[in-house]
């Protein structure tokens, strides 16, 4: 390999049935979030779920997300959920009560539907309208969008492992 030569991609696994993904981004400060966006679909498509395959919503804001991500997951037609979103403003408690009830939101979805579901809803302890915050929380959602999409298809692979194993009667299913 030459000096200017990228390293070879890692090989993911594969699937053993297609999966269908549902991205939920809100569009408060969507500049920023959209950065997760486009890192995850990178991401994603590296393991195996082709980009016609992640179906993407926005919302207003953070908060709008679990109810939409509820709805999508009674479905049926998502195999995981994706939330993406920048909590910011109003003082320490505002900010930090949301993020903890979309937290708290998105895992009783999960647990409810037994969709998976994930959160890049992000929450800055100190976050101020000027460009370089802009800029260093652009790479931040580049970073976590990376994260959540590994996340997101490791858990999917893991589920469909266990699910297997149900079906056979190798793990027994409840």
């Amino acid at each position: 390999m030459s000096a200017g030569d990228a390293p070879p991609r890692p090989q993911h696994p594969r699937f053993a049935k297609p999966q269908r993904v549902a991205f939920v981004q809100s569009s408060w400060h969507r500049d920023v979030v959209m950065e997760a966006r486009i890192a995850f679909l990178d991401e994603i498509e590296a393991r195996h779920v082709p980009r016609e395959r992640v179906d993407i919503f926005e919302v207003p804001g953070s908060f709008e997300i679990p109810l939409h991500a509820q709805i999508l997951a009674k479905t049926r037609r998502y195999t995981a959920i994706v939330a993406a979103g920048l909590v910011v403003d109003g003082g320490i408690y505002r900010h930090e009560f949301v993020a903890d009830t979309v937290i708290k939101a998105l895992m009783d979805v999960q647990l409810r539907t037994e969709v998976p579901v994930f959160s890049a809803v992000l929450t800055p302890q100190q976050f101020h309208e000027s460009q370089a915050h802009f800029e260093f929380f652009k790479k931040h959602f580049a970073t976590k969008g990376v994260e959540v999409a590994e996340a997101c298809a490791n858990t999917l692979l893991s589920l469909e492992r266990l699910r297997g194993q149900v079906a056979a009667g190798i793990v027994a299913g409840g």
